[in-house]
């Protein structure tokens, strides 16, 4: 779909006068925006783009955008805002206007299934003379790994997909967030999730919003706070998330459906607490 020629008026207005939100995705965005086996995009925020675009009295355009505008910022030109799972950090918000966050996830590593004890707790992990941790070229995260592993070796990946590609010398461990580690769990099951304890860390998720604009990132976090209250960001982070089929007002694609055809288990998160 082309760009839309710059306009001087609010991202909120255009989307009243044109009757349509265009709403950014990134399709690698497991398990927040993705395509399933029949090439259909699906995922918690493609539900929750077309539940605002039904909630607002407007139809719904799916733009596909570049992981760029995480840093860079978003122009209206490309779409009215990103609904992928988007990171919330402070280096981020710099350039980017963001939403109020909607969901956290936890901050974990995925190893290999006989390490997963290893990792359970942050004192054994520091403990190890030599480690080399896969970390997401996001200077926040890269920062946080590095404060709590001073004397690992850190390996930023652009994307999970790159942390299964052969390595030499090979990745201990790699981090990612619980909640998206496991839907990769489901696609290498000889992988964990591991959530080091104590002092599990949260990672908040966002909006991005095109053009700064304060109209539109005002309606769209009271419409957060809806979503909250009336249960429907539960509902999905079950379903999509966690796996289950929860009571859904409609047949939706499952992660467990997308990805396996489905199969009767769940995500696996290990932690010596949870």
């Amino acid at each position: 779909m082309p760009p839309l020629p710059a306009v001087t008026t609010s991202v909120l207005a255009r989307i009243r006068e044109r009757g349509a939100i265009r709403v950014g995705y990134m399709a690698d965005s497991l398990p927040y925006a993705f395509l399933n086996e029949q090439g259909a995009l699906v995922g918690l925020d493609v539900e929750m783009a077309h539940q605002l675009a039904r909630d607002s009295g407007v139809a719904l355009e799916l733009v596909p955008v570049d992981r760029a505008a995480l840093a860079t910022g978003l122009s209206s030109s490309t779409c009215d805002l990103v609904m992928s799972g988007a990171a919330l950090t402070a280096d981020r918000a710099m350039h980017v206007l963001h939403s109020a966050s909607y969901l956290d996830e936890t901050m974990a590593f995925m190893v290999l299934d006989r390490d997963r004890a290893a990792f359970s707790r942050w004192d054994d992990v520091r403990a190890r003379t030599t480690l080399r941790v896969g970390v997401p070229d996001v200077p926040y995260y890269v920062a946080k790994v590095r404060a709590e592993l001073p004397s690992a070796t850190l390996v930023s990946f652009a994307s999970l997909d790159d942390i299964f590609k052969p390595r030499t010398p090979p990745l201990d461990a790699t981090v990612v967030t619980a909640e998206r580690g496991s839907a990769y769990t489901l696609l290498h099951p000889e992988y964990s999730v591991v959530v080091p304890q104590p002092r599990p860390h949260k990672v908040p998720l966002a909006y991005l919003i095109a053009d700064h604009d304060e109209p539109l990132a005002t309606v769209v976090n009271a419409w957060i706070d809806l979503k909250r209250k009336d249960g429907t960001i539960d509902e999905l982070f079950a379903h999509w998330v966690l796996g289950r089929q929860a009571s859904i007002r409609q047949r939706r694609w499952s992660l467990l459906d997308a990805l396996l055809s489905w199969r009767e288990s769940a995500p696996r998160v290990h932690s010596s607490d949870r």
